[in-house]
C-alpha cells in the first residue's frame, strides 16, 4: 500500500509538474524571506535562520527540506538584503534553489513604525531526477531516465509587504519565467515545467497583559493548477521568551480547478508550533503536525526544527518585540 501511495505521488508531482511544488513549512511565519523577498532587512538586524523540515515520516520518500538564508538592513534600512538557500527531495526527485534578494522600504511615519516595502528576488533552480531509484512496472520504460537528470532555471520572485508596529500584510510570487523557458521534449516525464506560486500572507498581535501577546496569522497559497491551500495559526508569547501555537492547514477553493477531483479532502493537517528564546538573539523553534486526510493512514506526521540568529542592532530596540 505504502509502494502505491509513493507511486501516485510521484505521478501527480512529475506530470508535467501540475501539483505544488514548494517546499512547506509551518513556520514561515518566523522568517517571511522564505515566501517573500520584501521580507528582507525586515527585522532591522542581520538574522540567520535554518529550517529543516521531514513530512510524512514513515512512508519512504516522503518529502525532506532544508533551507538556510540570512537577510539584513542596509542604508539605514530603507533596503533590505537577503540571500536564501534551499534543497528539497521528494522520492526520486530533488531540487537546489539559491536566490538573492532586494527589498526598497518606505516609511510611512515619522515614528518609522510603518513600512511599505517592494522585493525583488532573482535566483536559480537546478530540478533532478534520479532514474535509479525508481522501480518501473515494465521494463525498459523509455519515460524513466537512465541514472541522474537535471534541468537548471532562472527563479524570479516580485513581492510587496506593508508592516505596523502590530499588524503584517504581504503578496507574493515567485518562479514567474521558468515555465516560458522550452523544456526538452525527450522524457515527457522530465518535462518538468517550475510553476509560479502565490503567497498572500497576514498577521497582527494583541497585547493581553505586561507577559502575554496574542498572534493570529494567516497564509494562503496557489499554484494555478493544484489544491489551494490556506494555514490558519494563532500564538502566545509569554514574556517575549516562549512562543507556543496551534496549526491548521486545509484547502479552500477559490475559483475552478479543472484537472482537480471533486472528491478530494478539504482539510490537510492540524498541529503545534513552539519556539524559545535560549538568548536574547538565539532562537530555537520546533512544530509538528498530523495529516487529516487518507495519508493519516501510513504516515507518522511531520516534524520540523529551526534555529535563528540575531545580530543585534541599535535599531532592532525600537521594536516592541520580535512578533514577526
Amino acid at each position: 500500500m505504502k509502494r502505491i501511495v509513493l507511486t501516485c505521488l510521484f505521478y501527480l508531482l512529475l506530470l508535467p509538474l501540475f501539483g505544488q511544488q514548494n517546499a512547506q513549512y509551518g513556520q514561515y511565519i518566523f522568517n517571511g524571506l522564505y515566501i517573500n523577498p520584501a521580507y528582507a532587512g525586515y527585522k532591522d538586524e542581520i538574522y540567520i535562520q535554518a529550517f529543516f523540515r521531514s513530512q510524512w515520516t514513515g512512508i519512504k520518500g516522503g518529502p525532506q527540506s532544508l533551507s538556510v538564508s540570512m537577510d539584513a538592513p542596509a542604508h539605514k534600512g530603507k533596503i533590505g538584503l537577503g540571500v536564501i538557500v534551499t534543497k528539497d527531495k521528494i522520492g526520486a526527485q530533488s531540487s537546489l534553489n539559491a536566490v538573492g534578494s532586494f527589498a526598497y522600504r518606505i516609511k510611512l511615519d515619522r515614528e518609522e513604525t510603518k513600512t511599505l516595502a517592494f522585493g525583488l528576488g532573482v535566483g536559480v533552480t537546478q530540478i533532478g531526477l534520479n532514474g535509479e531509484l525508481l522501480d518501473p512496472t515494465d521494463i525498459g520504460d523509455l519515460r524513466i531516465p537512465i541514472g541522474y537528470e537535471k534541468r537548471t532555471a532562472p527563479d524570479v520572485r516580485i513581492g510587496v509587504q506593508y508592516t505596523s508596529d502590530r499588524f503584517f500584510l504581504g503578496f507574493s510570487a515567485n518562479n514567474l519565467v521558468s515555465q516560458y523557458l522550452n523544456a526538452a521534449k525527450d522524457f515527457n516525464i522530465l518535462n518538468m515545467k517550475i510553476q509560479p506560486h502565490f503567497y498572500l500572507t497576514s498577521s497582527t498581535f494583541f497585547k493581553l497583559n505586561a507577559d502575554l501577546i496574542f498572534k493570529p496569522a494567516v497564509l494562503i497559497k496557489d499554484d494555478l493548477h493544484g489544491p489551494t491551500s490556506m494555514d490558519l495559526n494563532a500564538f502566545l508569547l509569554f514574556k517575549e521568551k516562549v512562543w507556543v501555537g496551534a496549526l491548521y492547514r486545509t484547502s479552500v477553493k477559490l475559483y475552478p480547478k479543472k484537472n482537480l477531483q471533486n472528491d478530494l479532502s478539504n482539510q490537510s493537517a492540524v498541529g503545534f508550533i513552539t519556539e524559545f528564546f535560549v538568548k536574547r538573539n538565539f532562537r530555537i523553534g520546533y512544530g509538528y503536525d498530523y495529516s487529516l486526510n487518507k495519508l493519516a493512514n501510513y504516515d507518522n506526521g511531520s516534524h520540523e526544527i529551526s534555529i535563528g540568529y540575531y545580530l543585534n542592532t541599535i535599531r532592532s530596540q525600537k521594536k516592541l518585540c520580535n512578533c514577526f
